[in-house]
């Protein structure tokens, strides 16, 4: 499999604290606060983008770990931006750096890893899961 990745890519991508991000709405705290599963998503999308736009048309990535530290609470109306650069590349596992901001400071930090896959074979591997 052949990809144009380097270590050192990077990858920015921006969105907006809303209420379908809050804490409160995502059922992972009880403020009207960015919750940290929408924190960490954007930082896998991030992530996620920059490798499928590198890899052949029959191959895709998943995410195998995420670890973040949620830094600073962000409230509604606050763009966020999310950035994920490339540490390593070990064949088929992709390490990255990810980032997250708001409008007036870093919100948290942490590591995330891809593994790039055949997506036929392993959307076959997962829908057999349906016939057990």
């Amino acid at each position: 499999m052949e990809t144009n990745l380097k270590i050192g890519m990077n990858n920015v991508i921006e969105s907006q604290s809303t209420e379908k991000t809050t804490a409160l709405t995502m059922k992972s705290g009880s403020l009207k606060v960015l919750a940290t599963p929408a924190m960490m998503c954007l930082m896998e999308q991030a992530a996620a983008e920059l490798v499928e736009k590198n890899l052949p048309e029959d191959s895709t990535s998943v995410g195998i770990s995420i670890s973040v530290e949620h830094k600073a609470p962000t409230p509604i109306g606050l763009k966020i931006k999310a950035e994920a650069i490339i540490t390593n590349i070990d064949g088929r596992k992709i390490s990255f750096e990810v980032k997250a901001f708001d409008e007036s400071d870093e919100i948290g930090s942490g590591t995330h890893e891809r593994f790039v896959v055949n997506k036929e074979k392993f959307q076959n591997k997962a829908n057999s899961k349906l016939h057990f």
